[in-house]
Parts: C-alpha cells; sequence; structure tokens
C-alpha cells in the first residue's frame, strides 16, 4: 500500500492482526502484523509523526489511535503491561464499522448535561497524555543525553530486566558493539548477549544490522539492537534471516514502554477515586 492510512482505515486491519495473532498481542506485534496484512510500503513506513518532537512513526502514531477508538468502543482491553486483548464483543461480532466506531466515540465526548468539564474529551485526551509523554522522553534521550549516558542507561535497563555480567565496552573499531551480558532464563538457562544501542531520530536500515552481524561473528550466537528511533521492515527481515544469527530489536517505542515498566527516569501518578457507597450510609 502507498497511501498513509488514516486512523479509521487501520480499524479493520488491527483487529484482523490481533485475531492472526490468537486474539492478544502486544504493540510491537500488531504493528509488524498491521504492516504485513497491509502491505504498507518503506516510504510510507518511514514518516515520522514529528521529525522535531518524536521518533515514532505516522503509522503507529495511528493506530495508537484506533487502539484507543476499539477499546472506547468495547473492541479492545489492555493490561498495565501494554498487551492488548480483543474482547468478547469484538470475538462475538464481525469486522468493526470504522464510521460507526468513531461516531459511537465521539458521541462519549461530546458535552452532555450536568457533565463536568473534567471528564469530556477523554478519549484526545487519552491519546495526547500517551503521545506527549514518549516525544518529551524521546527528546530527553536523543537531545539532552550524551551517548555514553545513553550506554549506561541501557545497561541499567538490562540489569532490571534480569541479565547479568553486563559491561558496556563500546569503543572504536569494535564493529558497533557497545556492551554485552547474560541473560538468564528462569533461573536455569543463560546465553550471551552483545547489544548495540543508538540514539537515532530515523530509522535503522539493514546495513547497521548486517554490519552488527558481522562484529558478532565468533563472539556470540545472539545480539540485541536498541534504538530510540525505528526500524525499516528490510531491517526487521535483515534481523530474523534464515541461516544468519538472530538479533533482537527494541524500537524507540518498546524502550519508552519497558522504561515505563521498569519506572526508569519515569514516575506514574495515580489519582484518588472516592465513591460513595449510598445503600451503605443509608442503612446506619
Amino acid at each position: 500500500m502507498k497511501k498513509l492510512p488514516s486512523f479509521d482505515d487501520l480499524m479493520i486491519p488491527l483487529v484482523g492482526a490481533l485475531n492472526a495473532l490468537g486474539g492478544s498481542g502486544s504493540i510491537e506485534e500488531i504493528y509488524t502484523k498491521v504492516v504485513e496484512i497491509t502491505g504498507f510500503n518503506d516510504t510510507v513506513l518511514a514518516q515520522l509523526h514529528d521529525a522535531e518532537k518524536s521518533s515514532q512513526t505516522e503509522v503507529a502514531y495511528r493506530l495508537a489511535w484506533a487502539r484507543t477508538y476499539l477499546k472506547k468502543y468495547g473492541f479492545l482491553e489492555n493490561s498495565s503491561r501494554g498487551i492488548w486483548t480483543l474482547t468478547e464483543k469484538a470475538r462475538n461480532s464481525t469486522s468493526p464499522n470504522p464510521a460507526e466506531v468513531v461516531s459511537f466515540v465521539r458521541s462519549l465526548d461530546k458535552p452532555q448535561p450536568n457533565k463536568h468539564p473534567a471528564h469530556e474529551c477523554s478519549t484526545t485526551n487519552e491519546i495526547i497524555e500517551e503521545i506527549s509523554w514518549k516525544e518529551h522522553l524521546s527528546n530527553v534521550l536523543t537531545q539532552k543525553l550524551d551517548p555514553s549516558a545513553f550506554e549506561r542507561l541501557v545497561q541499567r535497563l538490562l540489569r532490571e530486566s534480569g541479565f547479568i555480567q553486563v559491561e558496556v565496552t563500546g569503543r572504536t573499531g569494535d564493529g558497533g558493539i557497545d556492551g554485552k551480558g547474560i541473560a538468564k532464563i528462569h533461573g536455569f538457562m543463560s546465553f550471551h548477549v552483545l547489544f548495540q544501542c543508538k540514539r537515532y531520530k530515523g530509522s535503522v536500515g539493514p546495513g547497521e544490522i548486517r554490519d552488527f552481524r558481522g562484529a558478532m561473528v565468533g563472539r556470540t550466537d545472539k545480539g540485541l539492537f536498541i534504538t530510540t528511533g525505528t526500524f525499516t521492515p528490510a531491517a526487521q527481515k535483515e534481523a530474523t534471516r534464515d541461516g544468519a544469527p538472530p538479533i533482537d530489536l527494541v524500537d524507540g517505542d518498546e524502550l519508552a514502554e519497558k522504561l515505563k515498566e521498569l519506572e526508569l527516569g519515569l514516575s506514574r501518578e495515580l489519582v484518588e477515586k472516592i465513591t460513595v457507597d449510598e445503600s451503605w450510609c443509608l442503612s446506619i
């Protein structure tokens, strides 16, 4: 597909992607499957939402809107760990009608009599809040953090994620290897991992993946490439090419979600909600 889709154009492919994934999936899995279903070309996928503020692609940005609208419509639900799931309503229905979804959700946000202003436009606010903190984080990581500090942040991230013996080894002539560590699996199995971390605003292409793999040869069978930007479809294919050592990819959006999950440089503010138990009060 050569045309950049609107967010409502992505609703049916999004539901189709979740069906293909067995009814649930992470944001990354959904994005990859939607791209596979729609056949977006590299030009469309490379477009950034805001090159000045964000490393998020426009397709990913519009998918976020599609997810939120479908959630409000009752087709999707998501966990605190960022896993999106089809609801029973979705499983018992055919593909959603995008126009009907948009109309329904926007009707929820229309001012109603006796409706407190703080509750209005909740859909827009939900999306704006998600995008704004990620844009802010992207700006900090790419423009205010020096490369060595970013490497230390990745080192801390890996340690918090269960890696041991994590070392930053980046140096000139090392073929792009920034560090190494040992990933522990359930406390029994372990394997050595070499990682590269790059503060990019744009997209990482297949050439950088091949160079990284070349530096890995003879040193490890597993690689991890972390970027604040995105990966082109060609880079994703190269990372999992048959017969070559696999390389796991973590883009800017996944990095932001992982930092949020581990509360590294990010904090959550929970708003207290008080509910009056009227029946209890009247029974006294």
